[in-house]
């Protein structure tokens, strides 16, 4: 029913069913792991009214679990990608695994994906900094060239003291550049239409 990608590892299809509405996925080496991708298979979806509240958990100083809220997925979002590595030091919050002995060991993280109504998953909080950035990719592309584009062309400054006269090459004065980007990057970068 559900997948779990982490980057270089291969994807888990296999969950470990620990109650009738409860699955979990292992995650060794979860000190190395920046962002979990959690995915319906689409073999089979929620009932009507229900979906699946994404669940971390890691091991606190005393080999506990320590359950925080990542999000949701449901039949209208099948997929979801969340960061925790910002994580592993916060907070347990509320979740629906307390009761249940999952086997674990201490170096090994889980994600818990708990079968739930939607209206019941609409009045929970996810945990602030599991969202991936919310600006999309082709605003840091741009941003990321403009960057790119004034670093290059400054690398190439001289003063004029320092430059030799040639007929056939055209010359920029480095001011106009980093003109051009500050109007460019403030007054444009914000308003590009999504690609």
């Amino acid at each position: 029913m559900f997948g779990c990608l982490v980057a270089g590892r291969l994807v888990q299809t296999a969950a470990q069913q620990v109650a009738e509405d409860k699955f979990v996925f292992d995650l060794p080496d979860y000190e190395s792991i920046n962002h979990v991708v959690v995915f319906m298979l689409g073999t089979i979806p929620f009932p009507e009214g229900m979906g699946g509240s994404v669940y971390f958990s890691y091991p606190d100083s005393n080999g506990m679990p320590v359950w925080q809220l990542l999000g949701f997925v449901t039949n209208g979002k099948p997929s979801a990608i969340f960061k925790i590595s910002g994580l592993k030091s916060g907070e347990g919050s509320q979740h629906p695994f307390g009761a249940m002995n999952i086997v674990r060991t201490p170096s090994v993280a889980q994600i818990g994906i708990s079968v739930e109504l939607l209206d019941s998953m609409a009045q929970q909080t996810p945990v602030g900094n599991a969202a991936v950035s919310s600006v999309d990719s082709f605003t840091q592309f741009t941003q990321k060239m403009l960057d790119n584009f004034y670093n290059f062309a400054s690398s190439f400054a001289v003063s004029q003291a320092q430059m030799t006269p040639s007929p056939s090459e055209m010359f920029i004065p480095a001011n106009v550049v980093l003109k051009w980007y500050e109007v460019f990057s403030v007054s444009n970068i914000m308003t590009f239409p999504n690609c």
